[in-house]
């Protein structure tokens, strides 16, 4: 067990932590927590739940998965990829069917951990990530369409397409002052970097706004309209179990564990980039299991790491799990002493934020180019994408990976039938003749998304190593949307580097393939060849120039 949970927090402090260390967490504990406060109201209220929830659930998960997480600076919380399964489960199993559900859910993440499962979940295909992140993006941002208009609505389906129906036959009620509110919001998130980049757009929208509507006595709903006071202390909260029912929350759990593994992982590995670390997946995972057992008993909501304040926290300098403890402690302190102002908040704030939010997590240029670029990888993001909207997550991320598993058999029959004539002209392999100032590396097979993260990391170790590196790709029949954006987010991190690549090998195929993401824009005009002789050649005239 050792050997699986191991919390970054106490390699660190045993390996040395300095005050001038603490004070950058510190500071940007306090950075991040103030960005967390509107979102994670927002999140709560987009979800059904009280506001307070979202605070809660910020403050212990977000603790928690610092101090015991496997990432130097994952920032834990509640989500808005959350924020489509927290409803559905509310509508149909009530507070106690989620507070089950998130516990259930909790204890697989453990197992996960346990099992070393943390390294299978970064096998899902880009498409599919992509389809079912998209997918969630376009449901939050129609779950907020009621607040945004201030639609008199006493109720709003569930089902996608029933919900735009019921906005539809409602318009006449809407309120001008909330889509003038809803739009100043969007405008003020977007325009406040201009003007500073420590204080969030939607803490500043927050702010301004509340005080205008407060002043003013403009007639829109806020959070005391739906919800009255927001209580400022932490209880605990025993849900009612029965034994015999715990078959329907199985799937909720399975939905909610598999989302939050997904989302942790993908958060922790967008932050070993911009570090330059490695996180422990399996301990992350414990860590996001832990957080989400302990927390429903406080009235919490799930949780996992959040890409936006993880990103944050780097940015302002956060190196260490004490800034995420910190940013917990933050919160706490807001919630404490001046909760009791966050009732004021108009509803069609919070959904100017959720807007935005949904807007930045749809990935929709990503979307664009999988859809231009290939024709395979269309067919499960489109699918993954429209199960999402349509049907159930957790459906879409089943259908997702078979679908996924059936094209890459398909498309390797086909590369099978083109290369049974093929002969291996590129056969040098005397790599001790060449300049000990050149790292080859080589990829063999298909780059696809059951082996990119592994090809991935076994390319960190080798690619900077020296200035040059020799890619071979000459056993490489095809590379799917997966394999193309792992290799080209590291190709990025080279050249960042200074690290001059080189291809070689490469078939005519893979070379379309290539061109259509402008890859020599990254590597370098002339770095891609058809020979492994021809890439040594260029690689020794770099060598000789230098």
């Amino acid at each position: 067990m050792n050997s699986i949970f191991k919390p970054k927090l106490f390699s660190i402090l045993k390996a040395g932590y300095s005050k001038e260390q603490f004070y950058q967490d510190a500071l940007s504990g306090v950075v991040v927590g103030i960005v967390a406060l509107p979102l994670a109201i927002a999140f709560a209220v987009a979800s059904g739940v009280s506001p307070e929830k979202g605070l809660i659930t910020a403050i212990i998960a977000g603790f928690l998965i610092s101090f015991l997480g496997g990432s130097r600076v994952q920032i834990g919380g509640p989500t808005g990829a959350f924020i489509v399964i927290v409803y559905g489960i509310i509508q149909q199993y009530g507070i106690d069917g989620l507070i089950i559900s998130t516990i259930l859910a909790g204890l697989l993440l453990i197992v996960f951990g346990i099992f070393k499962m943390g390294s299978l979940l970064k096998f899902f295909p880009h498409p599919m990530i992509v389809g079912f992140t998209s997918g969630i993006a376009l449901v939050i941002f129609s779950t907020q369409i009621k607040d945004a208009f201030g639609l008199t609505l006493s109720s709003v389906p569930s089902e996608f397409l029933y919900k735009w129906k019921v906005y539809f036959l409602n318009l006449d009620t809407a309120n001008f002052y909330a889509i003038a509110i809803t739009v100043i919001t969007i405008l003020i998130i977007q325009f406040s970097k201009n003007l500073t980049k420590k204080i969030p757009g939607s803490f500043i929208a927050i702010i301004l706004i509340t005080s205008v509507v407060q002043i003013f006595n403009l007639p829109v709903s806020s959070i005391e309209t739906f919800f009255g006071e927001i209580p400022r202390t932490f209880s605990i909260s025993i849900p009612n179990f029965h034994f015999e029912d715990l078959a329907h929350y199985l799937e909720p759990a399975l939905a909610i564990a598999l989302l939050g593994g997904i989302e942790s992982l993908l958060s922790a590995v967008v932050a070993d980039g911009m570090i330059g670390a490695n996180h422990r997946s399996n301990t992350e995972l414990i860590a996001q299991g832990i957080a989400n057992v302990i927390t429903p008993f406080f009235g919490g909501i799930p949780a996992t790491g959040a890409i936006a304040r993880t990103a944050t926290n780097v940015k302002n300098g956060g190196r260490t799990p004490i800034a995420g403890m910190v940013h917990a402690i933050t919160l706490a302190l807001i919630m404490l002493f001046v909760g009791q102002w966050a009732k004021l908040i108009p509803m069609s704030v919070l959904a100017g934020i959720l807007i935005v939010v949904a807007y930045n997590m749809s990935e929709w240029r990503s979307f664009i180019g999988i859809l231009k670029e290939y024709s395979f990888d269309s067919v499960v993001l489109l699918t993954t994408f429209a199960l999402t909207v349509l049907v159930d997550l957790t459906l879409a991320i089943e259908v997702g990976v078979v679908l996924s598993s059936l094209l890459f058999m398909k498309r390797m029959a086909d590369a099978g039938k083109r290369s049974v004539l093929e002969v291996d002209s590129d056969v040098l392999e005397d790599y001790e003749t060449l300049p000990s100032e050149i790292s080859i590396f080589e990829i063999s097979g298909p780059l696809f998304f059951g082996s990119a993260k592994q090809y991935n990391e076994m390319l960190k170790a080798t690619g900077f190593r020296n200035k040059i590196l020799i890619l071979r790709m000459r056993h490489v029949p095809f590379i799917d949307s997966t394999g193309m954006h792992n290799l080209t987010g590291l190709l990025k991190d080279m050249a960042h580097s200074g690290i001059q690549v080189f291809l070689s090998g490469v078939k005519p195929e893979v070379r379309k393939d290539l061109d259509r993401i402008n890859i020599a824009g990254i590597i370098g005009e002339g770095h891609i060849f058809d020979s492994f002789g021809k890439a040594v050649e260029h690689a020794k005239k770099h060598l000789q120039r230098e």
